[in-house]
């Protein structure tokens, strides 16, 4: 079972991808209903993966309301407060970020609960980080972002060795895990100011 902490986390991370797929959502001019389901899917498609992956079944969204519950009600508080936002994309890029962060610890203490190899934990981390963005790219007709050069898995797993480098170290846990997930969302948000990128394939094959 999740601690508290980690409970809030997850909520936070809940909220957090609920806000960056309904600014995707409305960057495509996508109607209502169409907001609310990329609403959604961003933010329990990570989660729901994860559990189908790890046998947690039912999975999380669907033993509760309070997880459609929160979704709702942060698209429809960012739906109403849409137009004091100048920049759909940048916006889009920090929660996105805090999202992976967050659901990147939940994941890994997820793994945990099930008594994984720590390095099984990062990847569910990773994948309940980056899943909901995944479905959510597919959904809008975007290359997903993961599948890009661009630092994003990437964030999750230097997070993940983090957390649990400093989980060896006998770190308070509501530290480390806050500590992680700073990591993650400051190695994202840099990656994307100064361009940080992962080894291009195709550069020798454009000099040809």
């Amino acid at each position: 079972m999740l601690s508290a902490y980690t409970e809030v986390i997850d909520v936070l991370g809940t909220i957090a991808f609920a806000v960056s797929g309904v600014y995707a959502a409305l960057d495509k001019r996508l109607d209502l209903f169409g907001v609310v389901i990329i609403a959604f899917v961003t933010a329990i498609g990570g989660g729901t993966i994860r559990d189908m992956l790890i046998g947690d079944l039912p999975v999380a969204w669907i033993r509760g309301i309070h997880y459609t519950a929160i979704i709702l009600a942060t698209t429809a508080i960012v739906i109403l407060f849409r137009h004091s936002i100048r920049n759909f994309r940048k916006t889009l890029l920090v929660f996105d970020s805090l999202g992976l962060g967050l659901f990147t610890i939940v994941g890994i203490e997820k793994g945990l609960v099930f008594d994984l190899h720590p390095f099984v934990c990062v990847a569910l981390g990773t994948i309940t980080g980056c899943f909901g963005g995944v479905i959510r790219d597919i959904l809008l007709n975007n290359i997903p972002v993961i599948f890009h050069k661009e630092i994003y898995a990437s964030a999750c797993i230097v997070g993940g060795t983090v957390f649990f480098v400093l989980r060896l170290l006998g770190v308070n846990q509501e530290l480390y895990e806050s500590i992680s997930i700073v990591v993650v969302f400051l190695v994202r948000i840099l990656a994307m100011r100064y361009d940080w990128q992962l080894p291009s394939l195709y550069n020798r094959m454009k000099k040809r």
